[in-house]
């Protein structure tokens, strides 16, 4: 019946449930966001499972060693999000990266590409790919935006940009992308 109380309770209160020693209410968390989490650091940290599933644990762990951290006040999944924000740009400054990865399939020119018919599923994948070749700042807010839902508003709280700033990070990783697929534009089966 506890469980059940719990599945029901909002980020916030298990977050202050957490600060009382409560572990269902950690689990709970847990069970809500590591899925987007894992994804957003996958994308994030150069599509590395291993350090995906680390940064994970880190987020986590911060939870349970401070919870206290966390204010109420505002939205446990913008704070959780402006969390693994910050680890992933202290990887970038620890590694100070600033790498390139190559396209989906390396050995396909653009029109050799463009000869496949692939499908939305395909096409969404394609387009996560190809965000490794943007800077991290662009891939986070395009990430927070589109993948997680998060309003300019939020992510300019998250990221400590202006909201213009972000709306810029999203205009141009927009157009880098719409460059990048237009040889696709008559090849989608939507």
């Amino acid at each position: 019946m506890f469980r059940k109380k719990i599945n029901n309770t909002s980020d916030e209160k298990l977050m202050q449930l957490i600060c009382s020693g409560n572990q269902d209410a950690f689990n709970e968390l847990y069970n809500r966001y590591n899925e987007r989490l894992y994804y957003y650091f996958f994308r994030m940290l150069g599509n590395s499972p291993e350090l995906a599933n680390d940064f994970l644990q880190e987020v986590f762990l911060k939870i349970i060693e401070k919870p206290e951290r966390f204010n109420p006040k505002f939205p446990f999944s913008a704070w959780i999000f402006t969390v693994a924000h910050n680890l992933c740009k202290n990887e970038y400054r620890r590694l100070n990266v600033r790498k390139e990865v190559g396209h989906v399939d390396e050995n396909l020119t653009g029109e050799e590409e463009a000869s496949f018919k692939i499908n939305k599923d395909e096409l969404i994948n394609r387009i996560y790919e190809s965000l490794n070749d943007l800077k991290h700042e662009q891939r986070s807010a395009f990430l927070l935006f589109y993948r997680e839902g998060f309003s300019i508003n939020e992510i300019a709280g998250m990221l400590e940009l202006p909201k213009g700033t972000v709306k810029s990070r999203l205009f141009y990783t927009r157009k880098y992308l719409e460059d990048r697929f237009e040889h696709l534009k008559d090849e989608i089966e939507l």
